[in-house]
């Protein structure tokens, strides 16, 4: 068994693998050490960050800058806009690649031979293939010490969006403003790239985010809104074994 915290990225990452993996959790750390040397908006030598002053191309950054650019692109047209690149203006992507890098550093994990492992970059999750299942918290936003559902699975990816640690700062990129419908918002689905991505669009939708969810394949949602109550699409009751 191999348990590891990182800090990165501007949060922190942990690691339960229940295999004899500590190669490997090297690997996937060293992983997440280039990502943010590559996407991070706050270092101005970062390829993203020359990338967005115009001192560079595409041709001259690392290839999986492209990579990541046309995952954004594919997220801003399937969430209709609420997923942007620019938020503010700025090119920072930086809405998709927690959840990409997670995503990827879960894969090398399974690939390594421990397929048995939960990866968690800032309350993100990605779950192993192995078929043991995990039974992953969601908090109250109102109440954060409190329970207010509880995933289980394996092979899933877990993401909440919502403003109880932040405070307000999810813009709706359509009018400018903070979304505010919301408290929070929890996605599940097979890969935290996407679920990541499409957590944040559906906060800023609001309640319009349960019928564009419904529609989604493979994704699920729970939210609690402003008033302290709580909707979860059709499929969701699958995945939890609580519901306060």
């Amino acid at each position: 068994m191999t348990r590891h915290v990182e800090q990165a990225m501007g949060t922190v990452f942990s690691f339960d693998v229940r295999h004899d993996a500590d190669e490997a959790v090297a690997r996937a750390i060293a992983w997440l050490h280039h990502v943010d040397e590559v996407f991070s908006t706050y270092r101005p030598d970062s390829a993203i960050s020359r990338l967005a002053r115009g001192e560079v191309g595409l041709t001259g950054c690392p290839p999986e800058v492209a990579h990541v650019l046309a995952l954004c692109a594919q997220a801003e047209h399937h969430t209709g806009g609420y997923f942007t690149t620019c938020p503010g203006g700025r090119l920072d992507p930086s809405g998709l690649v927690k959840g990409w890098a997670v995503e990827e550093a879960s894969l090398l994990l399974t690939e390594a031979g421990a397929p048995r492992h939960c990866v968690n970059g800032g309350g993100d999750i990605q779950l192993g293939p192995d078929p043991s299942p995990w039974r992953i918290a969601i908090a109250d936003p109102l109440r954060p010490d409190t329970l207010r559902t509880v995933v289980t699975g394996h092979g899933l990816a877990i993401a909440t969006s919502g403003n109880a640690e932040r405070g307000p700062h999810i813009l709706d990129p359509h009018t400018g403003r903070l979304a505010g419908e919301l408290l929070s918002i929890t996605l599940i689905g097979p890969r935290l790239t996407t679920v990541d991505a499409f957590a944040t669009a559906a906060y800023a939708m609001g309640d319009d985010a349960r019928d564009w969810i419904e529609e989604c394949e493979d994704l699920e949602a729970f939210a609690v809104t402003t008033g302290g109550h709580t909707w979860q699409t059709t499929g969701f009751a699958a995945y939890t074994d609580l519901a306060l």
